[in-house]
Formats: C-alpha cells, sequence, structure tokens
C-alpha cells in the first residue's frame, strides 16, 4: 500500500503560499504551509514529506542554505525551488545543493500543481518497485546520480536472494554499509550478519574460522567450533577485504560452487543458507593477473559487481552528509550547533577526502567536540581541509559569470549544460556528474532547451 505523499509549502508570501496549497488539495495531496525557514525546519522535524516547494527569499535566512538540512532530515523528498528572474544564479545554486528541480513563479499555478503531480506519480512508482528499500538505506544518504545509481542496482540484487555480489570501492566509502543495506532488504528479520575482515585471518585458522571444525580435528581442538558460514545460518557473510585472503581460496570457490560446506575434520555436507557478500578496495583484476588471486574464484565472487564511488565524486552529497553528521554528533555530545556558514561549506566541497565518507565523519566529530559556541568556524577544520594545495572537488566548480537583465534563466542553463558536455566529451551521465543533478534531470533540460543532437544521442549510448 502505498504510503500518503505530503507537500510542504515554504514561501512567506502567505496569500501565494495559501492558493498553492489550495490547488494541490484539490489533488488529494496534504499540504503543510511554512513561512520562514524555522518553521520548515520544524515541520521536516516531524514529517515525512514526497515534496518541498521552497522559495529562497524567506525572512529569516536565505532558504538555500537551509537546503541540505531539509534534505538530511527528508532524504526521500524532492526539493523544488520557487523562483524569480531576479534569482538566476540562486535558482542554479539551489540545484547543484541538492534540490530536484526549480520553477519560476508564475501568475498561474498551473506549471507548479503540474510538477507536484508528476513528482507523486514518481514515488508511488518507486515504492510499488521498491517497497520499504529507502527507508532502510542508512548511511547511504546522497542525492547524487551516482549514489542513486548504487542504491538501485543494491535494491535489484537484494530482490535475488542467494546471489553473491561484489562490492568495490575505496577504503571508507561505506562498503560495509551497503552489505548491511542489502541485508537488511533480502533477509529474514533477526537474522545474522556474520562479518569476516579476510586481512587479520590467521593462516593457520583461515578454513576452521570460515567452516568450523569438529573435535580433534587438529591438535589443541578440544570442542566442536561452528565457523561463520554456519553461524550466519540464514543471513548474510560478508567477507572483507577478500582481496587479501591468500590461503583458502579453493575451499571458499567449492562452497560458492555446490552452495555446501563441511567442517573440518567432518565428512558431512551442511547446505549454505546464507548470502555472500564480499569487498574489496583492491583491484582483483590485477591481483588475478599477478597470480595472486585465483580467475575462478574471481569470476564467481563477481557475478553481481557493485562499485561504490569514492566521495569525490559524489557532488554536493557532501553538504547533505556534513549536514547528517552535524546533527547526529550534537545530538550525540548535547552539543547543538547552527548550519554551516558558507565558507565553511566551500571547504568541504574543494577538499578531495581520500578517506571519504569516514574520513567526513571523522571531521565532523572533531569540529563538534572543539566548538565553544552553536557555530562551527573554518579553525575547527584540520589544516589538510583547508590547504588549497590538495587536488579538488570537481572542474565544474567554477564561477559562471551572468549579466543581469541580458542573461535569462534559460540562457545561463544552457550555458552550464554545455560547458558541462564539452569537459565530458559529450556523455551526458559524466556531464550530470559535474553539474551535481542526476543523468534523468540533465536528459529533461536538454529536452527542454531543445539541445539533442544526433551526435550527443550517439555519445549518451555509449555512456
Amino acid at each position: 500500500m502505498n504510503q500518503p505523499f505530503w507537500a510542504l509549502i515554504v514561501d512567506d508570501e502567505n496569500l501565494y503560499a495559501q492558493a498553492i496549497g489550495r490547488e494541490i488539495g484539490r489533488q488529494g495531496i496534504s499540504c503543510d504551509l511554512a513561512y520562514s525557514c524555522a518553521e520548515a525546519l520544524r515541520w521536516v522535524a516531524n514529517r515525512q514529506y514526497g515534496v518541498i516547494l521552497l522559495d529562497h527569499r524567506l525572512p529569516d535566512d536565505d532558504g538555500i542554505r537551509i537546503i541540505p538540512q531539509l534534505l538530511a532530515k527528508q532524504p526521500d523528498a524532492a526539493l523544488v525551488m520557487m523562483t524569480a528572474y531576479q534569482t538566476i544564479p540562486n535558482a542554479v545554486r539551489a540545484i547543484r545543493h541538492g534540490a530536484e528541480d526549480y520553477i519560476v513563479k508564475e501568475a498561474s499555478l498551473a506549471p507548479i500543481i503540474e510538477r507536484v503531480l508528476e513528482l507523486r506519480q514518481r514515488a508511488q512508482l518507486r515504492q510499488d518497485v521498491q517497497g520499504t528499500a529507502e527507508a532502510k538505506c542508512q548511511g547511504l544518504l546522497g542525492r547524487s546520480s551516482a549514489m542513486r545509481l548504487v542504491i538501485d542496482e543494491l535494491i535489484k540484487v537484494a530482490a535475488a536472494k542467494d546471489t553473491t555480489l561484489l562490492l568495490t570501492g575505496e577504503t571508507g566509502v561505506g562498503k560495509e554499509v551497503a552489505c548491511r543495506f542489502v541485508h537488511s532488504l533480502s533477509r529474514p528479520a533477526g537474522s545474522p550478519l556474520v562479518v569476516v575482515d579476510c586481512l587479520a585471518l590467521p593462516e593457520n585458522l583461515v578454513e576452521s574460522l570460515l567452516f568450523g571444525h569438529e573435535r580433534g580435528a587438529f591438535t589443541g581442538a578440544q570442542d566442536l567450533q561452528t565457523g561463520a558460514f554456519e553461524e550466519a545460518r540464514d543471513g548474510t557473510v560478508f567477507l572483507d577485504e577478500i582481496g587479501d585472503m591468500e590461503l583458502g581460496q579453493g575451499k571458499l570457490l567449492r562452497v560458492l560452487e555446490s552452495r555446501t560446506f563441511r567442517r573440518l575434520g567432518s565428512s558431512r555436507e551442511i547446505p549454505l543458507r546464507a548470502r555472500v557478500v564480499a569487498a574489496t578496495n583492491q583491484d582483483l583484476s590485477a591481483l588475478v593477473q599477478a597470480g595472486r588471486f585465483r580467475q575462478d574464484l574471481f569470476q564467481r565472487l563477481a557475478v553481481f559487481p557493485i562499485r561504490i564511488p569514492p566521495l569525490r565524486e559524489r557532488g554536493d552529497d557532501i553538504l547533505l552528509l556534513a549536514e547528517h553528521f552535524r546533527v547526529m554528533y550534537g545530538e550525540r555530545l548535547n552539543k547543538p550547533t547552527e548550519p554551516f556558514a558558507t565558507e565553511v561549506s566551500e571547504a568541504f566541497l574543494r577538499y578531495a577526502y581520500p578517506g571519504n565518507v569516514r574520513e567526513l565523519k571523522n571531521i565532523i566529530e572533531r569540529a563538534v567536540i572543539l566548538t565553544e559556541s552553536p557555530r562551527i568556524e573554518l579553525r575547527h577544520l584540520p589544516q589538510r581541509v583547508l590547504s588549497l594545495g590538495g587536488k579538488g572537488r570537481s572542474p565544474a566548480a567554477q564561477p559562471l559569470e551572468v549579466v543581469p537583465g541580458v542573461d535569462s534563466l534559460v540562457d545561463v542553463e544552457v550555458r552550464m549544460i554545455r560547458q558541462a558536455m564539452s569537459r565530458a566529451s559529450n556523455i551526458r551521465t559524466e556531464a550530470a556528474k559535474l553539474l551535481g543533478i542526476s543523468r534523468f534531470q540533465l536528459l529533461r533540460r536538454m529536452r527542454k532547451f531543445g539541445m539533442e543532437t544526433p551526435s550527443e544521442k550517439s555519445s549518451d549510448k555509449s555512456s
């Protein structure tokens, strides 16, 4: 059954907000009205919304500045910026901060109502397909096209309950979080998730720890011992850092192929009921070429490979995650803090995060501990984050020149899209990443502005 679809309208023009609310209400959509940023933040703390219509000029703050906070509380909501001609740069900035779309405020409310109805239909379709998947997403917080693709793939593989999954990606990107997400979607409630650190497996105990042993199986085996595969029962076995597992590869291959295993010292076959998820930060194909990893095991593990992108490739997910961790550590340490100031957010966006999400989480925890007031300042960030000598986040993060009174909103968007397409060699998926929007959003805008060309269509297919 589909969940109720609520809309939050944030606009200090009372009559305009109320008119939108009445029209949306006639379509069977319940609405809440907020006339300030503070009111909006109170609403999102107490109710789940399908769409948030946000004006950027509000009496107590800049609406764009609270977008990361709103989305941190409402990761499933589509946020649509309502803007006027005079706010072209702000509309563009809102899209880059995670807004789903923007709408130019006009006398007619029809475009707004039509967009809300479209978003409701899309949300209902996603609910039909995904069920409660998004609610179980846990730490996979993000609205970038890269993370939306990852989440969609995880949902699909979760439906294939016994399929082996291989998660790849740099240290700290959230491979175990992704495993827990799949586990929560595909295994019975309360079933165990057994984590095996392959890097820490003692050489002489690899098989015993994985498969268990019978009493007397080897010197010192005084009692029967179950292994990870047996302890997992009908849950999940997570083989972390599988690339560092040098011994026992042959036995593991046999288990994956036969879906059975034996304890050491026993001839009895035990059926494997658990799903196996492996993860690595190494290039397994390179290890195969170097003779350090079995080709047949690699092929068996890589039935469904998913790459978790590094944080530097996730656009303004950085700000969304930073706000999420700020609120989390503020509550945990009993030190509530204010939303990040612009200069702090810009510092976050410039940094390359070699430690990925884990590093960002540590940076925010440190900042909350250091601050003596509710305001986190640049001085509370590590020097490595403030240094401009490191790698930047994205070549698209460059100022865009806008001439007030000459450039229209369409002019600015078309110029940004062309610039991103040029930098991405006309590959739309990459262009969308540079713009910080989803591929769907990019395609919709290109069609809207008549920017489709045969060459671009050809490039899009190749992406």
